[in-house]
């Protein structure tokens, strides 16, 4: 089979070797991108909550795109749950994204290969490539940021396995202060690799760990067959609430996540979002079906080949927010000093014709 265009495990352990020996290539890639497909992250400041929950994107249009299996991408075999909706926005310092797709729930505690899981990736090093995670051809034990330049890509991978729905998950104190982009509560890890074989949490890479290493995402998950009893001591769910819903149950998965466009890595491990340009994206999602837990190469993906992602300045509508307000300053500067004119020449007026009777006195006469 192909090689997939993601792999994501924070093991490197037997899992690892599982892994590996599933992703041997059996042929050449092809893939028939749709060039047309563009995700623009509008600028909303002050709206979104990263909560897991939808209701604060409501009026933010979403991109619609089918999930086709990463290895072999072919219509007929997609996702059966149905598309999957992208949105995407920022507010001039942080960029937010919501994966939505509909699957009914399967959730097992513990176990992140029984639940669905999703990730980003994006690309940082100019040849990253799409397929191959950055495309480096080095081997486990040669690849390094020397033999891989230029093929880093960034990733940011959530199983929900340990994670109660509308909690915030990612970077935290502990993982952060011991310099690496792991998530020890909930999963949601912060990695970059040069491909599906060399891969590493932030902060982590062949030489050595690095203490500057961060998490810098936060990300929550919900699926709205849930129901908070809004009157309970305790608001939202707690682990004792685990499943938190029926099997079964039809509905559909939100996953939301947060991430400064900008953060202080120093060794090309995170992507580096820069207002008013593009960077490279691609979205996985992973679901088990009939109770079955997925392998890493057990995939779909939005496409088989980069995203453009857009993040456009919100200067615009600054100015002409700008721009009406002086408008509409100088509009009422412009009425006050006409009226001041004309009462002043309502004054004059009167003043000349109550004094038009003041005799005629002849000049030689003074």
């Amino acid at each position: 089979m192909l090689r997939p265009l993601f792999l994501f495990s924070l093991f490197i352990t037997p899992q690892l070797i599982r892994f590996v020996i599933s992703h041997q290539e059996r042929g050449a890639w092809s893939c028939e991108s749709n060039t047309e497909t563009r995700f623009q992250a509008v600028y909303k400041p002050g709206i979104i909550t990263v909560d897991g929950q939808g209701q604060d994107w409501k009026d933010i249009d979403g991109f619609q795109v089918s999930l086709l299996p990463a290895l072999d991408p072919h219509q007929d075999d997609a996702y059966q749950g149905g598309k999957m909706t992208v949105k995407v926005l920022h507010d001039g310092h942080d960029v937010f994204f919501l994966l939505q797709v509909d699957g009914e729930y399967v959730y097992t505690k513990g176990d992140n290969y029984k639940c669905p899981s999703v990730a980003l990736m994006f690309q940082v090093g100019e040849n990253a490539t799409y397929h191959d995670m950055g495309g480096c051809h080095e081997s486990p034990g040669t690849c390094n940021n020397k033999t891989c330049r230029g093929h880093e890509v960034d990733i940011m991978h959530f199983s929900i396995g340990n994670a109660i729905p509308g909690r915030l998950y990612g970077g935290n104190p502990l993982d952060n202060r011991d310099g690496n982009g792991g998530d020890r509560y909930g999963h949601l890890v912060d990695l970059y690799a040069w491909s599906p074989h060399c891969r590493y949490l932030d902060g982590h890479s062949p030489s050595g760990n690095d203490s500057s290493g961060q998490n810098n995402w936060k990300g929550a998950w919900w699926h709205d067959s849930f129901t908070v009893h809004s009157a309970s001591a305790i608001p939202g769910f707690i682990e004792g609430d685990s499943p938190y819903s029926s099997t079964g149950q039809k509905g559909t998965y939100y996953f939301e996540f947060s991430r400064p466009l900008r953060t202080m890595d120093r060794f090309q491990q995170d992507v580096q979002f820069t207002i008013s340009q593009s960077s490279k994206v691609a979205v996985a999602f992973w679901y088990p079906i009939d109770g079955k837990p997925w392998r890493g190469s057990e995939h779909y993906s939005v496409s088989c080949d980069w995203v453009l992602l857009d993040i456009p300045s919100g200067s615009s509508v600054i100015t002409r927010a700008s721009s009406s307000s002086s408008w509409e300053a100088a509009s009422a500067f412009s009425l006050l000093l006409s009226l001041v004119s004309f009462c002043l020449s309502v004054f004059v007026g009167y003043w000349v014709s109550k004094n038009k009777s003041v005799p005629f006195m002849p000049m030689n006469n003074l």
